[in-house]
């Protein structure tokens, strides 16, 4: 809306007022060839009326829905190609403006909750930072593209490998016992000796599509939703896709459930991915559940597209996103011995996605494709993020691996996020590239460094460094605390005689994304938005 009413008035004037001319005399013409029978008697019965009204009831149920899926209608379920404005013109016009007005709610500004500050610091907090972690890589940008980065790859391939991305559904380190938590996930511990193991790594949201934002976007979090569902990162938004459609990747994201669930497929299908599957591409699905697909029937769809990516000698990128750890809870008999009783739990819902993935490990490392694919699983965010502290930080804890071809054990022991996770495995993939994206290259970073995290929680912020912690609170002076990793617990603190230095550098963190994304100076360089705004 704020850039279509001005663009309407100042560039379609005539047009605006001839469409509303022209509404007005088809309502006048309307109730005119109507009049004779609005003005017949109205008969003294309305029982027929009453016993319309269902249907009525019935009617204007369906047309708000606009369907009979799941879920009600949304601008994901109207991408069915790789062209933004095809994708529009499918939709009406009316409701699209509507749409845009209502999610402008969800659009909050970081500055209007935590403070001022410039772009121009902003950026310097995040220059700061980056010499703190000694971070060489160089920032390239322009005043358009501000933290456009060129990355050097610190592996050396003759030919760059292929990634695939696991995304596992509210897989905390609640339920990984080497983390601490409970012993569910057996086969995600065997894994974790053959590639990079994270044992400090922290989720920068509690929803799906924050998740989505930082491993697929490389995107920092903000107090507004995620960008997988905000009106101006519908289109010309960096992805991976983005990077990798440059390199002539075909990319690709595989889910078990309905591709518009959160905005997903009209948000990948715009910004660059080529297809998605979704439930409807299962022919003969082993279970299906309130939420798709089993899991074992995303891996078995994963294994046969990888396959076929592989036979056709092209290069892919392939997204999979599970589905399993989701209340109610479902999934296929026999395939596990339960964790506990009943049966549609957590435990044994996370028991079960972490087998699927165990099998199709086995399959994969036997498989054609693996010494020329780089895998990375990482959960979105836990399961239930609550707790007494400002912000729950042990409720941020996931755990993240990287294997496949060549990758050699190693355990990165140094505070990191989601956001680093895009930039490290570019460079283990080999692939020298230019990029917006403001996480590490943990594979160029000396070991025994502090690190760093970022976790929004509503409108709290916290800004992580090594065991300190200050978070960001609306209207409020900042909060500082030590994180004890031993025992899970947030201890507050008198702010340190360099207080102000941790502040500024969170508030620098918190404030640069919502810059970039407002000012729309987030993608690549040959894909800069139509509209200027």
């Amino acid at each position: 809306p704020e850039e279509v009413v001005p663009m309407l008035w100042n560039g379609f004037r005539i047009h605006v007022f001839g469409a509303l001319g022209m509404l007005a005399l088809t309502v006048w013409a309307g109730l005119r060839f109507m009049r004779p029978w609005l003005n017949q008697p109205r008969p003294a019965s309305t029982w027929k009326h009453w016993l319309a009204l269902p249907l009525v009831v019935l009617l204007v149920v369906f047309s708000v829905r606009s369907t009979t899926d799941h879920r009600p209608a949304n601008p994901a379920m109207f991408a069915l190609t790789t062209d933004t404005m095809v994708n529009t013109l499918i939709m009406n016009s009316t409701w699209t403006v509507f749409h845009a007005i209502y999610n402008l709610q969800h659009e909050a500004k970081s500055s209007e909750i935590y403070g001022e500050m410039s772009e121009e610091e902003a950026m310097q907090q995040l220059r700061e930072m980056r010499a703190l972690l000694q971070d060489h890589r160089p920032l390239i940008g322009d005043a358009n593209l501000p933290t456009f980065t060129r990355q050097t790859s610190t592996v050396h391939r003759d030919k760059p490998l292929n990634l695939v991305i696991i995304l596992q559904e509210s897989l905390g380190a609640t339920f990984v016992e080497s983390l601490g938590g409970r012993p569910v996930t057996p086969e995600l511990e065997k894994l974790k000796t053959q590639g990079w193991w994270f044992e400090n790594l922290y989720a920068t949201g509690t929803r799906s599509v924050r998740g989505i934002e930082s491993v697929v976007t490389g995107f920092a979090p903000t107090p507004a939703q995620s960008v997988v569902k905000l009106s101006l990162s519908q289109d010309h938004f960096f992805t991976l896709a983005s990077l990798f459609k440059s390199k002539g990747y075909l990319s690709e994201f595989i889910y078990g459930g309905e591709g518009h669930f959160d905005n997903m497929r009209n948000f990948f299908i715009n910004n660059d991915f080529d297809q998605v599957v979704d439930k409807n591409d299962y022919a003969n699905p082993v279970f299906t559940g309130s939420w798709g697909v089993s899991d074992e029937d995303l891996f078995n769809k994963t294994h046969e597209q990888l396959m076929k990516h592989h036979e056709s000698g092209q290069p892919f990128f392939t997204l999979v996103f599970t589905s399993t750890n989701h209340s109610p809870f479902e999934f296929p008999d026999g395939r596990i011995a339960l964790h506990e009783e009943p049966k549609a739990t957590e435990n044994n819902a996370v028991k079960y996605a972490d087998y699927a993935m165990g099998q199709f490990f086995r399959q994969a490392q036997a498989s054609p494709y693996w010494k020329d694919t780089v895998f990375l699983v990482v959960a979105d965010h836990d399961i239930r993020v609550r707790g007494d502290d400002l912000v729950p930080v042990k409720h941020f804890h996931i755990p993240g691996l990287i294997l496949g071809a060549d990758i050699q054990p190693r355990v990165i022991k140094s505070v990191a996020s989601q956001i680093d996770l895009p930039t490290t495995v570019i460079s283990l993939m080999g692939l020298d590239a230019e990029h917006p994206m403001t996480g590490r290259d943990l594979s160029a970073e000396p070991e025994g460094l502090p690190g760093r995290a970022m976790m929004q929680y509503g409108e709290n912020y916290a800004w992580m460094e090594g065991e300190k912690v200050v978070v960001l609170r609306s209207g409020k002076a900042p909060t500082h605390a030590v994180y004890d990793r031993l025992t899970k617990e947030l201890n507050p603190q008198e702010p340190p005689a360099d207080a102000g230095v941790m502040e500024r550098r969170a508030l620098g963190h918190v404030l640069l994304p919502s810059i970039l994304y407002r000012e729309q100076d987030y993608h690549m360089p040959d894909d800069r938005p139509t509209v200027e705004r």
